[in-house]
């Protein structure tokens, strides 16, 4: 309740001294589109094994500095904001919104031909195999929750879960925000027919 309240402390700060600030942290369906949809280059293949092992042996490091996260770093991605119960990988009631808003994007005529990786994300507070184990179970989730709620083929969907192995660069590892979920378009699934 307390991450709620300061999170919700915050928006509201940023709305009184700086609207546009406060609507830029909002997800809409447009602007899940243009964040993913600005694909300009061909999507190397990926196999989400290697991805895995390569977030946890990579230390530190950031994405880009790790030759397969690197390869498709630059591809278009966002986070979203999708809250679970504690230690659970049960989505939130009030993160069905922005599910929601995702999956209109995803059948939007702009992406419908891309397929796209879901990345599970964790803080460090905990056992970093637990953390690893959770992050994955979560990003498969979310996938299912795409797919059987809100109708997204589930072959354009790629889950993996990387624990707390790649925190945001400058932010505090054990922190609420790296407990993040991020998308990534990995290119032409199918053209339309």
């Amino acid at each position: 309740m307390k991450r709620v309240l300061s999170r919700a402390v915050i928006f509201a700060a940023a709305a009184i001294l700086s609207p546009a600030l406060a609507s830029a942290q909002e997800v809409s369906q447009e602007r899940i589109i243009n964040g993913l949809g600005k694909l300009t280059s061909a999507a190397p293949a990926i196999d989400l094994e290697i991805l895995r092992q390569e977030a946890i042996t990579g230390g530190d490091k950031p994405m880009s500095a790790l030759p397969n996260w690197k390869r498709i770093a630059k591809l278009p991605q966002m986070v979203v904001e999708i809250n679970f119960e504690n230690d659970s990988v049960a989505i939130l009631p009030s993160s069905y919104r922005t599910l929601g808003l995702l999956a209109d994007a995803l059948h939007h005529p702009n992406l419908w031909d891309y397929k796209f990786l879901v990345v599970g994300h964790a803080s460090s507070t905990g056992d970093d195999k637990y953390n690893l184990d959770l992050s994955e179970k979560r990003a498969a989730a979310i996938k299912e929750a795409l797919s059987t709620t809100f109708a997204v083929d589930p072959q354009r969907l790629y889950a993996v879960g990387v624990g707390e192995y790649m925190p945001i660069p400058g932010t505090d590892s054990t922190g609420s925000n790296n407990r993040r979920v991020q998308l990534i378009n990995l290119g032409v699934f199918k053209k339309k027919s």
